[in-house]
Order: structure tokens, then C-alpha cells, then sequence
């Protein structure tokens, strides 16, 4: 068994009011609780990883090159490995979600990466 205290959990913060925490995982899947300001957009891009995002507090918009979608509280959404998208927080308020990762990966993904 593993257990991964929030508290004390790997945190990585790119830009200020956006945050994420890696949560129990293994090469197989891993599990990231995120926070996004509202307005807030990571950049389009895509990685290896199959990647499902649940909605905890507030709305997401989840943009791929061909569609949109709007999650609210406990929605969620599949993007396929190498799939393009970027994920905004279009309400008003602080949006709270959960990714799992397959296969997993770590903060190494945001940290690594050119541009």
C-alpha cells in the first residue's frame, strides 16, 4: 500500500492559483488533484498519455482542435493519447479537478517541456 498525504504531497504551482498535486499513482495510472483561477488556461498540447479529467468544484472547458466542452460539478471527460487540447476555467469561480494518467507520468511532463 501507498499512501500519499496531501499535505505532504509532490506540489508543482506554474503560475500562481494554478496548482497541482500528484496523488497516489504508478507507472500504470496516475492520479493529479489541480486548481485553476478563474480565466485561467493551460497551453494546447498533447502527450503520450490517455487522460481523464473529473470536475470536483466550479467549470472547466476542455478545447481540442475540433470541439469544446463545458464540465461542471462531477462531469468528466476522455482525451485519447497524442489528442490536442487545453483546459480553461471559464466560470467565475476556483475550479477544482482530478486527472488520472495512463500510462503514468510526473511533474517532469510541465517542467521539461520547450515553450
Amino acid at each position: 500500500m501507498k499512501h500519499v498525504d496531501f499535505a505532504a504531497a509532490e506540489t508543482y504551482e506554474p503560475e500562481e492559483g494554478w496548482r497541482r498535486v500528484s496523488l497516489a499513482g504508478s507507472d500504470q495510472f496516475t492520479f493529479e488533484w489541480f486548481e485553476k483561477p478563474p480565466g485561467h488556461s493551460s497551453p494546447m498540447h498533447d502527450h503520450e498519455n490517455e487522460q481523464v479529467c473529473v470536475v470536483l468544484e466550479g467549470e472547466i472547458t476542455v478545447h481540442t482542435e475540433d470541439d469544446s466542452v463545458t464540465l461542471d460539478r462531477f462531469d468528466s471527460v476522455h482525451l485519447e493519447a497524442w489528442e490536442s487540447h487545453r483546459v480553461e476555467n471559464t466560470g467565475d469561480e476556483r475550479a477544482v479537478a482530478i486527472d488520472v494518467f495512463a500510462p503514468g507520468r510526473g511533474f517532469d511532463f510541465w517542467t521539461d517541456r520547450d515553450g
